[in-house]
């Protein structure tokens, strides 16, 4: 949270003084304390090589910490290395028997070789040692949330957050689990509860604020990250938070203006200029979008958002050869976005590449073959071609993809007419009218000149009700 900004750049100057002693081969000696925020903050970012290392460093320094041993067992753990990492917690169990971390240490190795009830027998185990420890009751949270319980998963991060209600994680994946579980709103009173005992907890309201959001009650979401921000007008991450609800009212120049608040002063992160370029899209402001999201690269050059950003930039100024190059780089960051993939073909078609349009569908398709809408851009490629046979197998094989999907039979309805194919064409148009018979009204758009046939008319009306 916000009021650890202080605690949070003095670990990040260890962990950089760390990473310069370790690169420059000087000996490392560190605080024992110092040593757990290293461990900690690579953990946090799963950048467990290097937890690893600096348990190693620590180790060397504090032979007999039995906290750096749980921390190298724990790490070995995320790392997928269960063997050594049993012997390791294995070994501190015979100096430490009653040690509440060994029970904890032993769930996580068991949390992530998804032996689930076995994990939550031990974070029982320590919870019985440790009541008041909050992260335990945590990992009783994550375990059922891994064994698809999230009802149970959801108790346990409420009992972790009835201790420390500043733990972040735990709230979002309480949210998750209630979201999951269709139980956010009636479980609105665990939140606002917080409010009525503190009502100067700026964390409380802004936890508040994150179940609004959730559940869409923007308004009501505005008014508690406002009162966060009211309780601590330096609370960067209420800041963001607010941003993103203006954004979803499309109040976007009020959103940029929280956006430059969310992060400290002089200190812009990619992301919070990312987003800012993205309200200037939205106003249809290209150059101040343009150079907020050229920002965000320059900070960050594997910011895919921003690099898809210009590309739509590029693409409404009708400069399209330009923006498949940006397109491109969004897609050779992050090519697990249908979104990116179906801009990069459209652009492409733009400019006269079919085949790469094509291979670019092909690749969304991949990604998303649930999206009626890579489809039916894929196939009209394919039809504008003069390619009907490969408009109609395409069309085919989406409609086995999305059986129920009434719009992906009537454009192969579409296309086996445009074939002379009136037969198929009758048979598909059947089973269309059945899924959804005021979809119709598509295969008209699609070609206004059927409107015409006599045949089709008759055919639509005796299933018209």
């Amino acid at each position: 949270m916000n009021e650890n900004y202080e605690d949070r750049d003095e670990v990040l100057d260890t962990v950089r003084r760390f990473e310069r002693m370790v690169a420059q081969n000087e000996p490392v000696f560190f605080d024992l304390a110092d040593f757990e925020n290293i461990i900690d903050h690579y953990t946090t970012n799963t950048q467990y090589d290097k937890a690893l290392q600096a348990c190693e460093a620590a180790i060397a320094q504090y032979p007999f910490s039995t906290e750096l041993l749980i921390d190298r067992s724990q790490v070995l753990a995320m790392k997928g290395e269960y063997l050594e990492a049993s012997s390791q917690i294995e070994n501190v169990a015979h100096l430490d028997p009653d040690n509440p971390d060994v029970a904890v240490t032993r769930g996580i190795i068991a949390t992530q070789k998804g032996e689930f009830a076995e994990a939550v027998a031990f974070f029982l185990q320590a919870a019985e040692r440790a009541p008041d420890r909050d992260d335990i009751f945590f990992n009783l949270g994550l375990a059922y949330q891994s064994w698809q319980k999230f009802k149970s998963a959801a108790k346990y991060y409420k009992k972790s957050l009835r201790i420390n209600a500043d733990n972040d994680v735990a709230v979002q994946e309480l949210l998750y689990c209630l979201e999951v579980s269709e139980r956010l709103e009636e479980n609105l009173p665990f939140f606002q509860r917080f409010t009525d005992d503190d009502p100067y907890s700026a964390i409380a309201w802004y936890n508040l604020g994150q179940a609004y959001y959730r559940l869409e009650q923007l308004d009501k979401a505005v008014a508690a990250f406002e009162y966060a921000i009211l309780v601590d007008s330096k609370f960067l991450e209420a800041h963001a938070y607010l941003a993103s609800v203006y954004v979803s009212q499309e109040r976007y120049r009020e959103a940029i203006g929280e956006f430059e608040l969310s992060y400290p002063e002089g200190q812009p992160t990619p992301e919070a200029l990312c987003n800012i370029g993205e309200c200037h899209e939205k106003l249809r402001e290209w150059d101040a979008a343009r150079r907020f999201y050229q920002k965000s690269i320059d900070l960050e050059p594997e910011m895919d958002e921003a690099w898809f950003g210009i590309g739509i930039i590029m693409n409404e100024q009708e400069r399209y050869l330009e923006a498949t190059h940006f397109f491109r780089k969004a897609v050779g960051i992050y090519a697990e976005s249908v979104e990116y993939w179906m801009a990069l073909a459209a652009a492409e078609y733009q400019v006269g590449n079919v085949v790469s349009a094509l291979d670019a569908y092909e690749k969304a398709a991949e990604v998303a073959p649930d999206s009626k809408d890579v489809w039916l851009n894929w196939s009209i490629i394919l039809y504008e071609q003069g390619n009907f046979q490969g408009a109609i197998d395409l069309m085919r094989n989406a409609v086995e993809v999305q059986p129920l999907e009434a719009e992906l039979h009537y454009r192969l309805c579409a296309y086996q007419l445009a074939a002379g194919r009136f037969r198929e064409a009758y048979e598909t148009l059947e089973n269309a009218l059945v899924l959804d018979f005021d979809k119709h009204k598509l295969l008209f758009e699609y070609f206004p000149e059927l409107e015409s046939q006599q045949a089709l008319a008759r055919l639509i009306d005796q299933y018209r009700k």
